[in-house]
């Protein structure tokens, strides 16, 4: 595999458009959510975990714009919440890790939302390394996450003129 600073193209990756996404794609975003989660949020507690994808449907989904990348057969492959100039969720499938799809979610964000911030746990350091590869850069740090959970998270900023 290519680190993120060296990009390659995907190896037969399967075509995928982007759409947007609608409260009758919630089950499959919860699915992909936990699954994105077990892959690479190995620091949350079991506790935290099961509170979050209760609250995913009914507070989280409903207060942002979304938007997926789903293959011909309509399999959501990643997706991604804006609200703002801030991007508040981007998790892609464990299978489609470092095939193009969270770049591709995240340049249409860029482009098309104006999303120039996005925070990321201190913990996940491969989603750190993919948004400092993408352009951005580190502008504060807090001690808990939104909700006053004890994971840390980095404030990055999509700096000047930058294009991921």
């Amino acid at each position: 595999m290519a680190p993120y600073g060296n990009p390659q193209p995907p190896a037969a990756a399967a075509p995928f458009a982007l759409e947007a996404l609608t409260a009758s794609h919630y089950p499959a975003i919860v699915e992909l959510w936990e699954a994105a989660v077990r892959a690479t949020h190995g620091f949350l507690a079991e506790t935290d975990i099961a509170e979050i994808r209760a609250a995913l449907p009914t507070a989280y989904l409903p207060a942002v714009a979304l938007f997926g990348a789903l293959d011909h057969q309509g399999r959501l492959l990643g997706f991604a919440g804006t609200a703002g100039d801030m991007l508040e969720m981007l998790f892609v499938a464990p299978d489609r890790h470092r095939q193009g799809v969270g770049s591709q979610l995240l340049r249409h964000a860029v482009a098309r939302l104006g999303i120039r911030r996005v925070d990321v746990n201190e913990q996940n350091p491969a989603a750190t390394a993919f948004y400092l590869a993408q352009g951005f850069r580190q502008r504060g740090r807090s001690a808990t996450d939104g909700a006053g959970r004890p994971y840390p998270l980095l404030h990055l900023e999509l700096t000047g003129d930058a294009q991921p």
